[in-house]
């Protein structure tokens, strides 16, 4: 779940990941929830805290951080945090709710529509290809840091955030498309369709840019500065509870990422690399906090499981409780060494 969800949208990676668990829960007769809080907190901390997701590129956007730094310690703090509200907490979950996964949902066999399947280290590349050409440049940045280098020049552009996963894509027709045996007409019909689901996350995107705005002008960003300048809290805390209470009030991760990110970007002004890229972290381990009725993804994870409003929030709402308090202590720890 935790390499699904490094290039995709929370909502696509949970509709892929629920055959999966469905059927591994089903062969290998354990509880649903000890299988599927895992899966769900690969997917929730990759949305939150690792770009290229919408959210975590908005923030590093807003606060003027570096992409490969933040990458890199988003992942060092993401692996950690994932195990604790994952594998540890699934099994605790496990014995708090057994339920049955609706009718229908649990797949028979695999698919026999295609005759050939993509390999599994094609499939990981492709899957893996954008994080590397992200790292790639981070990497030159620091190792070759010049700018009439052609080497450099060239991973500037393709290891930008939305080139690198256009090239993703492109080497996925190959990868998986070609070696699937899929036509070029059968290509170009799964590209056209998966271009419908895009429509609602630059919704999403652009109504959290929007409610960001409204934030900044209407002056709530200088009213917390000077509210809490006599405060003896660190930056990072400071942050991490203005994206909870955007959170608690809007329901979206990606929405709290982006106006919290406006609201805290004056308090990087004087920040170094690392702190930035903690500064960012910290809002995006804040948007994940509590997720509750007025967030999509609550009602995805109910009716994909097959429970009830109670049974949710003792599951998925703790769980991403978990990851957004154990992700900003992992924070709070590696400030104190960067």
């Amino acid at each position: 779940a935790g390499i699904i969800g490094l290039p995709l949208f929370f909502e696509v990676g949970i509709v892929l990941l629920i055959p999966v668990v469905l059927l591994v829960a089903k062969r290998g007769n354990y509880s649903l929830m000890r299988i599927g809080i895992p899966a769900l907190a690969g997917l929730s901390v990759m949305h939150g805290l690792v770009p290229p997701h919408p959210g975590p590129l908005a923030a590093i956007d807003a606060i003027g951080a570096n992409l490969g730094v933040t990458l890199a310690f988003g992942v060092l703090v993401g692996i950690p945090t994932l195990v604790i509200a994952g594998p540890l907490f699934g099994r605790i979950a496990g014995r708090w709710v057994d339920t049955e996964p609706p009718e229908g949902l649990i797949p028979q066999r695999p698919s026999e529509d295609l005759d050939k399947r993509p390999s599994f280290g094609a499939t990981l590349t492709t899957v893996l290809l954008p994080v590397v050409l992200m790292l790639a440049k981070a990497l030159s940045d620091i190792v070759i840091d010049d700018a009439d280098n052609h080497v450099q020049r060239v991973l500037d552009v393709i290891g930008s955030p939305m080139i690198a996963l256009l090239v993703a894509v492109i080497v996925g027709m190959f990868t998986l498309g070609r070696a699937a045996g899929f036509g070029k007409d059968r290509i170009t019909k799964t590209v056209e369709k998966s271009l419908l689901p895009i429509a609602g996350i630059l919704l999403i995107v652009g109504a959290g840019g929007g409610f960001k705005q409204t934030l900044i002008d209407i002056g709530v960003g200088e009213m917390i500065l000077d509210f809490s300048k006599d405060w003896s809290i660190p930056t990072l805390l400071l942050a991490w509870l203005i994206a909870v209470a955007i959170r608690l009030a809007t329901g979206s991760a990606t929405v709290a990422t982006i106006s919290a990110a406006g609201l805290v970007a004056p308090l990087a002004a004087d920040m170094g690399t690392a702190e930035a890229a903690l500064l960012v972290l910290a809002v995006g381990a804040g948007s994940l906090f509590f997720s509750h009725v007025n967030d999509a993804g609550f009602w995805l994870v109910k009716e994909y499981f097959g429970m009830d409003v109670g049974q949710t929030v003792k599951t998925w709402s703790l769980m991403e409780t978990i990851i957004s308090v154990v992700s900003l202590i992992f924070l709070l720890l590696l400030s104190l060494v960067v």
